[in-house]
């Protein structure tokens, strides 16, 4: 890759430093999009002896690429994210990924694709690891930046991504433990 052209890639990247999301750091302040993908990135690095089987390096790889279309949308939270939104940064994403040189663009391109079929144990993982870092990052933040809805969102969301994995379905058992602490504390604070 010629250095132009990856000067033009880590710029538009750069948003996902400026975008922020619907979750709170535990120091209080909006997290950012890159802060999510970045450690939903470290999660699959520190999980990888647990897959074992996994092309761990691809499943990073996913993990660090996976929300850059929100450097064309901002965040949209799940909640409210509606299938023209979704197709709106699909498309973006996908218009600047052809710019990109070869290799570069059908490596993206492949990536995108596996990941949206989720049929590999690699999608798989890095789905999981998406949504359970969400979960982790508002068990971090303040409950007071909680909506009502996500008091019962919290031990949903996920859930049906960790099915595949003995390992996942008890990270997320001890995700959900620490949100039921952490509602049960605020809860006893208001009487």
């Amino acid at each position: 890759m010629k250095p132009a052209e990856l000067l033009n890639i880590l710029s538009v990247a750069e948003k996902l430093k400026c975008h922020t999301r619907h979750c709170s750091t535990s120091s209080g302040r909006p997290e950012s999009v890159a802060e999510h993908s970045w450690r939903t990135a470290l999660m699959a690095m520190l999980t990888a002896s647990a897959f074992p089987e996994a092309d761990m390096d691809k499943v990073i790889r996913m993990c660090l690429i996976h929300d850059l279309g929100e450097a064309f949308t901002g965040d949209i939270p799940s909640f409210d994210k509606t299938e023209a939104d979704s197709k709106t940064e699909e498309l973006a994403l996908r218009q600047w990924v052809q710019t990109f040189p070869s290799p570069e663009r059908e490596e993206w391109l492949a990536l995108y694709e596996e990941m949206e079929a989720q049929q590999t144990q690699e999608a798989r993982i890095y789905k999981a690891l998406d949504k359970l870092e969400a979960v982790i990052q508002h068990d971090e933040s303040d409950i007071s930046t909680w909506l009502p809805l996500e008091y019962d969102l919290q031990l949903e969301y996920g859930r049906e991504n960790v099915q595949f994995s003995p390992y996942l379905q008890q990270l997320k058992m001890e995700i959900d433990d620490v949100t039921r602490k952490k509602i049960a504390a605020h809860r006893s604070k208001e009487n």
